[in-house]
């Protein structure tokens, strides 16, 4: 199943260049959606985060804003590596695929400690992101073959 791409309606990415014209990988899409579906995972718990600032006292204040930073960057950064993956840059995979290594190393050690359920919904994603990110027509899709100069 691949998604119709229209380059005309599309954005110019950098340096005046545009995506891939043909079809997206369904690979692509998924890779994108699941990585954009933790980057609003990272923004509601920043959020979570500030309300517990406004409704009760944190024991460091410090501690609680840099959390805040912390996670809304990570979602701000999760959130342009899903927007351009699904455009097709190149340096999406190595920001996804380290991404999804630290998602594995908070998965691993909850699936071992007797939190079946919670384990295997944080092991599944990275896993089906990490398998997807190098099928071939993802990264053929991501190196702009056919013609097409290659970006970034």
């Amino acid at each position: 199943m691949s998604i119709p791409h229209n380059p005309s309606s599309a954005a110019p990415g950098p340096m005046g260049s545009t995506p891939p014209s043909g079809t997206r990988p369904w690979g692509v899409v998924v890779v994108a959606l699941v990585v954009a579906l933790e980057a609003l995972a990272l923004a509601a718990a920043a959020i979570w985060f500030i309300v517990g600032i406004l409704t009760s006292t944190p024991a460091s204040l410090p501690s609680a804003i840099f959390m805040i930073v912390l996670l809304a960057g990570l979602a701000a950064g999760l959130g342009a590596v899903a927007v351009n993956h699904f455009r097709g840059y190149r340096w999406t995979r190595s920001a996804a695929f380290v991404w999804q290594l630290l998602m594995l190393t908070i998965a691993i050690p909850t699936l071992l400690s007797d939190q079946i359920l919670l384990g295997i919904v944080l092991l599944v994603p990275p896993l089906a992101v990490l398998v997807l990110l190098f099928t071939p027509k993802a990264v053929a899709f991501t190196l702009r073959t056919g013609g097409e100069p290659p970006v970034l």
